[in-house]
């Protein structure tokens, strides 16, 4: 039997493709899911964050639909930024036609500048120096490092450069010049389509997987004995494993082992953003024709705004619409007064955005604490993570070859996770995943653990 730490997503696709007569899940929540859970409250189905499935993965597609039995929606992507009163199209850096003087000529002319200033072979040292030279300074000062410091919550020059692949746009000179002089006549944000489930919110994706899952409910983890291979959990059970699939924050799984204290130093350096949600139902529909929007005015808390009924009917009652908001904190930006007290400043961000007509016309708000948000990709985490790696290896951890990468490129990946101890998920392994990476991650294991 295979134990498995945690039923999020990267757990439930391990069972699912191992086959889960051969599996053993356990979950600390009272449901599956983790991070794709998705649950009714006010009249209306909340998903743990904004997701929607972008992948191009051709197996998750197939996975997806298969599961929702074609009961999904496809959308051309909708998104905007706000930014002090103004209406920006997304991304904002191929849109600089829609920023307001003197902003936008101050943008242009220092873009100009900077893409003819770099050097051949330039690499930058931290992500501050990779935006000021895709963007120039005006930009990168109204922009990047507002979003930055609002989003990942630490100054772009403490991060490293190598999670950024295409999540960020790059765009091209002519790009940037088009968006300048008139109307962008392309789509240049890496979502240009997605899908969502009919009914169910996102999890609905995942659910029919959970399907036979042998899971015990309610089973936190407070000890694991490396050594002797033993489990302990809060409701006083504890159990053995001979060959074990985590998918559990590794702060978390090395801070309550057996690991000496310069190996729980390393998990201690290992950083993570939290996230408040700010759900609201509104009495009125919701006249922005996005999908989502993101909020560049430093003195907001919003930062990301998802409107859950434009995804699916079915996520709202008729005539109202239930608006989703992120602010985020970490140990660089520690939250420092009530949730409350962000809650209802939010929601007078979103009367003066011109989101919700009046305060009055909230008939619903609660707030979601999520405790383990974004990988934070600081200097500390690649020597961190090769210490923890280093020391599970004599417990049976298979260190893989890109095991310190941000990201995996899954039709290169040629070493087996097939040790006695495997890592699986976005903060078990400590990347940067999305939901198709932990599906394929979960499929992986069952390929290769026959």
């Amino acid at each position: 039997m295979i134990t498995i730490l945690g039923a999020g997503l990267a757990g439930i696709s391990a069972s699912y493709h191992l086959g889960h007569e051969r599996c053993r899940v356990f979950e600390k929540s009272r449901y599956p899911g983790g991070h794709i859970h998705s649950y009714s409250q006010d009249g209306c189905t909340w998903d743990e964050g904004p997701h929607v499935s972008f992948t191009k993965s051709d197996y998750v597609r197939k996975l997806f639909e298969e599961n929702t039995k074609g009961r999904l929606h496809e959308f051309s992507a909708q998104v905007s930024n706000f930014y002090k009163g103004h209406w920006i199209p997304h991304p904002a850096q191929s849109h600089l036609n829609s920023i307001p003087q003197p902003v936008r000529d101050q943008c242009w002319n220092d873009f100009i500048n900077s893409r003819n200033a770099i050097e051949p072979n330039y690499v930058p040292g931290n992500y501050e120096e990779w935006l000021l030279a895709a963007f120039g300074k005006s930009f990168y000062e109204t922009f990047s490092k507002v979003y930055t410091e609002k989003y990942w919550t630490v100054s772009p020059k403490l991060l490293t450069t190598d999670w950024v692949g295409e999540r960020v746009f790059y765009p091209s000179v002519i790009d940037v010049e088009k968006g300048y002089k008139g109307i962008q006549d392309r789509n240049t944000h890496y979502i240009t389509s997605f899908r969502y489930p009919d009914n169910g919110g996102y999890f609905a994706f995942a659910a029919p997987m959970t399907k036979g899952m042998q899971t015990d409910y309610g089973k936190e983890l407070i000890r694991i004995s490396f050594k002797e291979r033993s489990l302990f959990f809060s409701d006083g059970t504890n159990t053995t494993y001979r060959q074990l699939v985590n998918t559990i924050p590794l702060p978390e799984l090395i801070l309550k082992s057996d690991a000496p204290a310069h190996v729980k130093e390393a998990a201690r350096a290992l950083s993570c953003s939290s996230l408040l949600l700010v759900n609201l139902v509104l009495d009125h529909e919701q006249q922005r024709p996005d999908h989502w929007m993101y909020v560049y005015d430093a003195e907001k808390y919003s930062t990301r705004i998802s409107f859950l009924e434009k995804l699916s009917h079915h996520n709202a009652n008729e005539g109202q619409s239930a608006i989703q908001v992120e602010v985020y904190f970490s140990k660089y930006k520690p939250i420092t007064t009530t949730t409350e007290h962000i809650a209802t400043a939010v929601t007078k961000e979103l009367v003066e955005m011109g989101l919700i007509n009046h305060e009055q016309a909230v008939v619903a708000k609660h707030t979601k604490w999520v405790e383990w948000a974004n990988v934070i990709f600081d200097f500390q985490r690649n020597e961190a993570l090769d210490l923890i790696f280093s020391w599970l290896e004599e417990f049976g951890y298979n260190r893989l070859e890109d095991e310190l990468a941000p990201m995996t490129d899954w039709d290169r990946r040629t070493k087996k996770p097939d040790g006695e101890i495997t890592l699986a998920g976005r903060f078990a392994e400590w990347k940067y995943y999305w939901t198709d990476d932990c599906v394929l991650k979960g499929k992986q294991i069952g390929s290769l653990c026959q």
